[in-house]
């Protein structure tokens, strides 16, 4: 099954982890919220799937870019 990278939109820091590896998605499924300019904004899943790894930790400092998490 092919795999596929999510990715932060923003720079910030990461305020939440909202899943666990080997949770189910779906499209648009918030996984991560970042902390920016004093709002949480969330990190959304871009289709369903499954997480098989988190990239980031609550606290972590991340840039636009950045992988959060990988879906399977």
């Amino acid at each position: 099954m092919a795999t596929y990278e999510v990715k932060s939109e923003i720079t910030g820091t990461v305020c939440k982890v909202t899943v666990y590896v080997g949770d189910h998605v779906a499209e648009d499924d918030p996984l991560v919220f970042v902390e920016s300019m004093k709002m949480e904004i969330p990190v959304v899943a871009p289709r369903g799937g499954r997480v098989t790894e988190i990239r980031v930790a609550e606290g972590d400092s991340i840039g636009e870019g950045d992988v959060t998490a990988i879906l399977e």
